[in-house]
């Protein structure tokens, strides 16, 4: 990791599959929710919308199956109280993540956070897990026109720290994840996490586990 970080002076963390394994609270709760308007949820329609923010999944199915009486609005803050509820009550928190963002700050890099997710989610996984005295900034695709794979959200968070992109180690679970920050100009490193499902080749590293660090 010391090579790795050598010359960086931030590291940005998706949140979703990283700080937490929460990718199945969403699944939950998208089929729970969107099913109780009728919907039909097929593994080929999650398939499409798992790299989507809450918004994009939401007019999804909806212009699958158009729903009566409740706006999207209102439908797709279902899906995220849902899942914040899901979050506090599991236990979810990667392993050794708190341990390894700890060392992270110790060695005095500034920490980021840049997920898809929306922004009221934020405070409750970093709650989940101990650490949001550790983050220096936050950022949610609610405040982008565009979530990854664009590279806005990336871009923004290196802002909010006052460092350059190229300055930045991304730490990613996803294919668009990794694309954005790829295309934002950072060094990339996939937390694999056994997953066998995703290609993570174009990440510039691969860490199985946390607590390797």
């Amino acid at each position: 990791m010391e090579v790795i970080l050598k010359n960086k002076k931030a590291v940005i963390f998706d949140m979703d599959g990283v700080l937490v394994d929460s990718e199945k609270f969403w699944k939950q709760a998208e089929y729970e929710v969107f099913t109780a308007l009728g919907v039909n949820v097929t593994r080929e329609g999650c398939l499409q919308t798992q790299s989507m923010t809450t918004k994009e999944v939401t007019r999804f199915w909806y212009e699958k199956f158009q729903w009566n009486n409740t706006p999207l609005n209102d439908v797709e803050q279902m899906v995220i109280n849902r899942v914040i509820e899901l979050i506090r009550k599991e236990n979810c928190g990667t392993i050794g993540i708190k341990a390894f963002i700890e060392s992270l700050n110790k060695q005095g890099y500034k920490i980021g956070l840049a997920t898809n997710s929306p922004q009221n989610i934020i405070p409750v996984v970093l709650e989940k897990i101990g650490t949001t005295h550790l983050f220096d900034a936050v950022s949610s695709a609610d405040s982008e026109v565009q979530g990854k794979p664009s590279p806005a959200i990336y871009l923004t968070t290196a802002k909010k720290l006052n460092v350059e992109p190229y300055e930045c180690v991304a730490i990613e679970d996803s294919h668009s994840g990794m694309l954005a920050a790829i295309e934002a100009g950072m060094t990339v490193i996939a937390f694999t996490n056994e997953n066998t499902e995703i290609n993570f080749d174009i990440a510039h590293h691969k860490i199985l586990s946390f607590m390797e660090y």
